[in-house]
């Protein structure tokens, strides 16, 4: 155990090799170091056998910042069970990045342990593996948000033989909750401080085959470099990717689609021959050529979309920075529709799942939404490159994946209806420019009764879809023009909803049923939307214009078969 006897002295420059490590000291003299207790004492007995070394742990040279709720769990804990924090936790600690969700180890009774934190903490608890010895605490803050603390008992005969069996040394890395001393065996401190991903043993890949999705992440995620015998591992296991569940390769998907530089990371597993068997339809997009002004083939255009929708979104966060908007078109954008900020980051805290996130799904849309060019593409007898109808096709391809990835209905509902009507806000942009004319009323209540909350979506997906697509060539006045749309668009959905998107009923059912004599029938719907739409485009706005307005729309030619349903009494 450490000593709580180490002096300023031993904290000192002369230390501070070791910081982080432990040490074998005798007569003060250091004389072996090691990343646990054993591994110093096992060194210095190599050198010095016959003496007792003193086996000390050297904090670490910079204070680190361990999350406030730390504390309460220690307090928690039984007092004769030695409990440490593993895993991503660690590695974001010694990296001073924020972390949440909290991973503990211990040698036995780690569900009696869950429990015990769960009650002190008022928190839910369940076992997630009983076979395992694994349970579940979970924290539920005001805002809504969840935070989950997982117990599980070693896997393997002590901590080290747990961390040896982890995937990469930087997550190999473990801490003591009571003293903070750190247990490193495979020195994965220092692969932090040199932005190395090396894995913790040369099985680890065909031990578990999602690891080369979750490597190729944790490089994007932290900036680091795949070692190239990690890399040729990752080449050799990709054939097990398919005895993998669908569930796993869906979860890592999103962690990929929710973290940084989606684009590097997807252009990686290609390379690595692991984006087929994960999304099979995406290679089929490499080399199809499209028509000006596409400046590039179906897959580099989908690879520049994300990296246009990632830059995008930073720039519309509410964190945002200067230093995100740097350029010019971004600049434009910011000053159009920056004043939405607030509100797009609440749409995308609607999660539709409680795993995964709306905007997740976004970038997932924005990779599948050409996914049908290749099974489209028709030349015309102007010899110009058509896809008739990929937007509607591409949507039934997205979905049929969707389900085999186990993703819910209502998640393929959201992404379906992104793809299915991904191209209206480019037409808009294209009689704007043209013509000089804007959006309707009419045109924007149909298009949110058309894609709802998921016209938000639309939005921003056309805005990297624009830049993809034009790169470096995109003419400023169709880019204004199309921030024109989007903010006419936002607009209308966060300010005027109530008028143009959903007025409030001026009637229901039964009134149409009693005042016009009618029948209960598919005529009564489909008379409130049309009334609904007048409403929204201010044709109508009393309960009496409501009523003369579906009397004479049920005589007019748009009406003559609703009439036909009128009954007689």
């Amino acid at each position: 155990m450490p000593d709580e006897g180490i002096t300023s002295t031993d904290r000192g420059r002369s230390l501070s090799p070791y910081a982080g490590r432990w040490i074998a000291r005798v007569h003060g003299q250091v004389i072996a170091q090691g990343g646990t207790p054993e591994q110093a004492r096992r060194a210095a007995q190599n050198s010095r056998f016959k003496e007792s070394p003193e086996i000390l742990f050297m904090p670490t040279q910079l204070p680190l910042t361990f999350p406030p709720l730390l504390e309460k769990i220690r307090a928690a804990l039984p007092g004769d069970e030695s409990v440490y924090l593993v895993g991503g936790a660690v590695r974001d600690i010694l990296l001073g990045r924020a972390t949440h969700d909290l991973d503990f180890a211990l040698s036995g009774d780690a569900i009696k342990t869950a429990r015990r934190v769960a009650n002190a903490l008022k928190g839910g608890f369940y076992p997630l593996d009983s076979q395992r010895d694994t349970g579940r605490v979970i924290l539920a803050a005001e805002d809504g948000r969840r935070t989950m603390l997982d117990f599980a008992a070693f896997r393997g005969p002590d901590l080290e033989a747990d961390l040896r069996g982890r995937d990469f040394t930087l997550n190999a890395i473990a801490m003591d909750v009571r003293t903070l001393a750190l247990y490193d065996p495979l020195g994965g401190a220092l692969d932090l401080r040199e932005k190395r991903l090396r894995l913790c043993s040369p099985s680890a890949f065909t031990d578990d085959p999602v690891r080369i999705l979750r490597a190729v992440r944790q490089a994007a995620a932290f900036g680091f470099r795949i070692l190239p015998e990690t890399r040729q591992a990752m080449k050799n296991a990709v054939k097990l990717l398919p005895d993998i569940s669908p569930e796993r390769l869906r979860d890592e998907l999103f962690r990929i689609l929710e973290g940084p530089q989606q684009a590097t990371s997807l252009r990686a597993l290609d390379l690595l021959g692991a984006l087929a068997p994960v999304l099979p339809e995406l290679p089929a997009l490499k080399g199809v050529a499209q028509p000006s002004p596409h400046v590039s083939d179906v897959w580099a255009h989908t690879l520049s979309v994300l990296t246009y929708l990632e830059t995008i979104l930073a720039a519309l966060s509410p964190e945002y920075s200067p230093d995100t908007a740097s350029d010019l078109f971004n600049g434009l954008m910011v000053l159009r529709i920056g004043r939405y900020r607030q509100q797009i980051a609440e749409h995308f805290n609607a999660a539709l799942n409680v795993n995964r996130s709306l905007q997740g799904l976004l970038f997932l849309a924005a990779l599948y939404h050409d996914i049908a060019k290749p099974l489209t593409e028709t030349a015309g007898e102007d010899g110009r490159m058509r896809f008739w109808g990929y937007d509607e096709e591409g949507a039934k391809m997205a979905a049929e994946r969707m389900r085999a990835l186990q993703l819910s209905g209502v998640e393929i509902d959201r992404l379906e209806t992104i793809l299915r009507h991904h191209m209206r806000i480019h037409y808009h942009t294209s009689q704007l420019v043209k013509g000089q004319k804007s959006p309707s009323r009419r045109a924007i209540y149909r298009f949110f009764r058309d894609t709802g909350a998921a016209g938000v979506d639309v939005c921003l997906l056309t805005l990297a879809d624009l830049r993809g697509t034009h790169e470096h060539n995109l003419p400023q006045e169709v880019w204004a023009a199309c921030l024109d749309v989007v903010r006419l668009f936002m607009e209308n959905w966060w300010e005027k909803r109530a008028e143009s998107i959903a007025p409030p009923a001026l009637l229901n059912g039964n009134d149409l049923m009693k005042d016009l004599d009618l029948q209960p029938g598919p005529v009564i719907g489909k008379l409130l939307e049309a009334i609904r739409e007048a409403q929204a485009t201010g044709e109508i706005t009393s309960r009496p214009e409501a009523l003369n307005f579906a009397r004479e729309h049920m005589k007019s030619s748009e009406g003559a078969e609703l009439s036909e349903s009128k009954g007689e009494r």
